[in-house]
């Protein structure tokens, strides 16, 4: 198949003609394949752990230690991942990464009930690899497909997260009717080193410099790169406000309205799951869909989560709240996937492993203060007062990105 170079100039341009499926490339299909398989694992092992507090093979509080242990892990891993990313063959950083965590999930089946020491320890061993291997997937898809297919690309890869996460506690709880914890924690496992072996090589190298700095030293230059682009850093700020308010107001104050005000936990679930549909339908239309302002189609959508809070803070009917959570699983993958997209087209090749590291590093690592500090600011400001802000932060954090002019198309071209 040859593809024809798109000309920077109109990169922005809404054409008629869809490109042809990525599904019909076989580097790209390896690639989702194992994007998939790293997804499944990470998703799965929260509720395989939960599985083990019913059988009692591990308690409550060592659940939390070791969800913590993870994250901890998974945190600290992005940055350093993104260095090597970008020194390395990305292929090559995707597979030590995915087979350590592949090694270290059955250690923490070992541990059950034995030794919480290992089960943290290997908890935090299989976070790195899940954090490590984040960056390098992601500046993998640069590599392995044309500049015109990657919207489609990314759309189908967040398609395959999107399903992951309504799946996995279906499957883990059918699996659990057949097999124990530590079974399932093996199966995890199985899906790591598919993850390390199944994705293809890509076509980029290490960097090549007579000298190498240090880790700080290059991981500086990836946000000095950052810096290059300023839509890039204000649809950053913008991505990081609304997770650390609206993702946290959702998380925390969701199971209360659904109790308090409608006396069910049905609308927890539904809420929940239309937010996972929405983003379902989202990634399917944006896979299509090439708006000409793109920046701006994308940060509007980003904005559409600040229906959550004001769906929470409202007395509405529970189906009114329910579809604000739709529309904001939509409008989040309306942002996702050009986001992902114009980072693989804007950035350096050759840091754009170190850009995407300080994208989930800021966006997504940031997520757990967010959750940390809503109770108490619930405690101290009262309900109202805390969605009225996380409502009005995710509304006016993307129109401020949307003033920064190259924000309009996500391109400083």
């Amino acid at each position: 198949m040859v593809f024809r170079a798109p000309d920077p100039g109109v990169s922005h341009v809404t054409e008629n003609a869809a490109p042809a499926s990525v599904f019909r490339d076989t580097a790209f299909l390896r690639l989702w394949t194992g994007t998939t398989a790293s997804g499944l694992a990470m998703w799965a092992l929260p509720f395989v752990l939960g599985l083990g507090v019913l059988e009692r093979s591990i308690t409550a509080v060592e659940l939390g230690v070791v969800l913590s242990t993870r994250t901890i892990g998974f945190l600290a891993a992005v940055p350093v991942a993104g260095v090597l990313a970008d020194r390395h063959p990305r292929r090559a950083v995707v597979f030590w990464s995915c087979l350590t965590a592949g090694i270290a999930t059955p250690l923490i089946a070992v541990g059950m009930g034995r030794s919480l020491l290992l089960m943290a320890v290997a908890a935090t061993v299989v976070g790195a690899g899940q954090g490590a291997c984040r960056p390098a997937f992601q500046a993998l898809v640069a590599e392995v497909v044309p500049e015109q297919n990657r919207q489609q690309a990314n759309a189908a890869t967040t398609l395959a997260v999107r399903v992951t996460t309504l799946v996995a506690p279906s499957l883990t709880a059918l699996a659990s009717l057949v097999a124990d914890a530590r079974t399932l924690l093996a199966v995890t496992a199985v899906a790591w080193l598919c993850a390390a072996l199944v994705p293809p090589r890509g076509t980029g190298g290490p960097i090549a410099t007579k000298t190498r700095a240090g880790l700080v030293r290059e991981f500086a230059d990836g946000i000095s790169e950052a810096r290059r682009h300023p839509w890039m850093l204000a649809g950053l700020a913008a991505l990081t406000a609304v997770i650390a308010t609206g993702y946290s107001a959702t998380a925390v104050l969701l199971p209360v309205v659904s109790r308090d005000r409608y006396g069910t936990e049905a609308v927890l679930a539904a809420a929940t799951t239309a937010h996972t549909l929405g983003a379902l339908a989202g990634a399917v239309l944006i896979a299509r869909w090439r708006p000409r302002s793109a920046g701006w189609a994308a940060l509007t959508g980003l904005a559409c989560y600040g229906l959550i809070p004001v769906g929470l803070l409202l007395p509405v009917h529970p189906v009114v709240l329910v579809a604000a959570y739709a529309v904001a699983g939509i409008g989040i993958e309306l942002f996702n996937v050009p986001w992902f997209t114009a980072i693989q087209r804007e950035v350096e090749p050759s840091k754009l492993a170190r850009v995407s590291s300080l994208d989930f590093l800021l966006s997504y690592g940031l997520a757990p203060i967010g959750l940390a500090l809503i109770a108490p600011a619930v405690g101290l400001a009262g309900a109202s007062t805390v969605l009225v802000v996380c409502a009005a932060v995710c509304l006016a954090a993307p129109a401020a990105a949307a003033l920064v002019p190259s924000s309009r198309r996500f391109s400083t071209r």
